[in-house]
């Protein structure tokens, strides 16, 4: 039975771990990174609806007095 020759192995396993680090750093140069966000400052207004100025009540069906 013929034995593996791995005397190669080193160098393909190196070469491959250059090449794909090379290959990354490229790609990341040229990635374009947003800047930072920065916070604004709103003014929080509630705005005033017409029926919030009013006392309303729903009354269920269920839950009026019976009438006899």
């Amino acid at each position: 039975m013929p034995q593996l020759d791995t005397s190669s192995w080193f160098i393909t396993i190196t070469g491959t771990t250059l090449t794909l680090f090379i290959i990354f750093q490229l790609k990341f140069k040229t990635f374009t990174f947003h800047p930072q966000p920065q916070t604004k400052n709103f003014m929080h207004t509630k705005p005033t609806n017409p029926w919030e100025l009013k006392w309303t009540k729903i009354y269920s069906p269920l839950s009026l007095p019976l009438h006899f």
